[in-house]
């Protein structure tokens, strides 16, 4: 095999590599940026989050929650503005019960790259509590697409499927803080 080729088949192995790289840090940016109490650099209210979530997704971009469970609690939006919304009403001041805690654990990775697009399939598990005593354990499996766009990897479709939800007794998680300052100076 020649030089050429060599260098050629190595080149598209670590674009590959690069890109696979990339969304999973998308990926874990958009996860992060979930967590309740919010663990971004600086104490930033909601509003900030939602618009630091936009800027990971491509204009054209589907939220949406799928199967028996999902399709009722979540449904589907279609567009920026649409998942923008949809945000809102996550994290709207008034929602009843507030929620006070919230972890996102990503496992069971797959990323297929083709090109300037991708797909990738987690498994996901998140304790939530809330401020009325409740507390839950979710799990869901994610199908997301993803598009290069200007050179940057963005979520071009966040697709979440039920897998079990689990109520957990109140007190199981009693320290747990209210603000996040992991990532302050």
């Amino acid at each position: 095999m020649s030089i050429e080729k060599r260098l050629s088949i190595l080149e598209a192995k670590l674009e590959e590599l690069s890109a696979e790289a990339d969304i999973r840090r998308l990926q874990a940016r958009y996860m992060f940026l979930c967590d309740t109490p919010c663990p971004e650099v600086g104490q930033i209210d909601d509003v900030e989050r939602i618009a630091r979530i936009m800027d990971l997704y491509c204009e054209d971009a589907i939220w949406e929650g799928v199967g028996a469970y999902y399709d009722n609690q979540f449904g589907r939006a279609v567009g920026k503005d649409a998942i923008r919304t949809h945000f809102e009403k996550f994290w709207s001041p008034v929602r009843k019960p507030g929620l006070l805690l919230n972890a996102h654990y990503l496992t069971s990775e797959q990323i297929h790259v083709h090109g300037d697009e991708a797909d990738g399939q987690w498994i996901h598990c998140q304790p939530w509590i809330f401020d009325d005593g409740t507390a839950l354990l979710r799990s869901s499996r994610l199908n997301n697409l993803f598009r290069k766009v200007d050179g940057v990897w963005k979520v071009a479709r966040t697709r979440t499927e039920n897998v079990f939800v689990a109520p957990l007794t109140s007190g199981w998680a009693n320290a747990y803080p209210a603000v996040s300052v992991l990532m302050n100076p």
